[in-house]
């Protein structure tokens, strides 16, 4: 095992993570997102994890891993560039959602008085009482 594969292999785990993310998120399967975001995190700190160690020893592709490295490095940009625009159109639309639940749930303005003591939105005609003792 070359000292870059623990990373390649840390690498490709955060490539499906955030792959299959990204398809929950396409579908708008917000449940299955959010049911992925463990796992995404995961394969994030073990990729951190074996990106530092490669760091700290130097560790460096061998001729024959370049072409794997590269093309799992614009891999996981282009899966991260998805991911957030997904991540972004998720929460906007939670926003709306939450905002017209938000909208619907608030209790409707009391009517105001008409001409002849009757509100002006059809309700009964609110009443008064005044008692003295």
């Amino acid at each position: 095992m070359t000292m870059m594969q623990p990373l390649l292999i840390a690498a490709q785990r955060l490539a499906e993570a955030l792959r299959a993310e990204n398809e929950a998120l396409a579908k708008l399967d917000l449940s299955a997102a959010a049911a992925l975001a463990g796992p995404k995190k995961q394969a994030s700190d073990a990729f951190a994890a074996a990106f530092d160690a490669a760091s700290r020893t130097g560790a460096q592709a061998e001729p024959r891993d370049r072409a794997r490295v590269e093309e799992l490095a614009g891999r996981l940009r282009d899966l991260g560039v998805e991911n957030r625009r997904l991540l972004e159109r998720a929460i906007d639309l939670q926003s709306r959602v939450i905002e017209t639940i938000a909208g619907a749930a608030r209790p409707e303005r009391p009517g105001t008085y008409g001409e002849r003591g009757g509100t002006r939105e059809g309700r009964p005609a609110p009443i008064s009482l005044a008692s003295r003792a």
